[in-house]
């Protein structure tokens, strides 16, 4: 089904941008401007999905809206997940780059994704 809450209007504007490769994710941290002119954060999870050979790519995304008056409650949960991780598996490794040969063994492990997982953690 089509999107028609922009029909006929423009996307926010995005100001400031910044992708994060992550495997075979990608996340897109946006800056956009509000019609009022305030600036909110856009988090886009984007990951390919598995199709044919011979058909076009397609992504699969989630986003999430983050507004000024929350970043201090998301930055501080975020931190707080983060140190409970560290706490329970050690040091954590930096991930090593998404190669086909690799891509099974990362689903398994990368099931929810980075951004599902934390959202999880944060509603509880």
């Amino acid at each position: 089904m089509e999107n028609r809450r922009f029909e006929g209007k423009n996307e926010p504007e995005i100001v400031y941008s910044r992708s994060v490769k992550a495997g075979k994710r990608i996340y897109y941290l946006d800056v956009k401007k509000a019609r009022n002119e305030d600036l909110y954060l856009c988090i886009t999870e984007s990951k390919r999905k598995q199709t044919g050979e011979a058909e076009p790519p397609q992504f699969e995304k989630h986003k999430v809206f983050l507004y000024k008056e929350d970043f201090a409650h998301f930055t501080e949960g975020l931190n707080d997940v983060i140190a409970f991780v560290q706490s329970q598996l050690g040091e954590i490794e930096e991930r090593k780059e998404w190669t086909p040969e690799t891509e099974n063994e990362q689903e398994k492990t990368e099931e929810k994704g980075l951004l599902g997982s934390i959202l999880d953690k944060l509603k509880n």
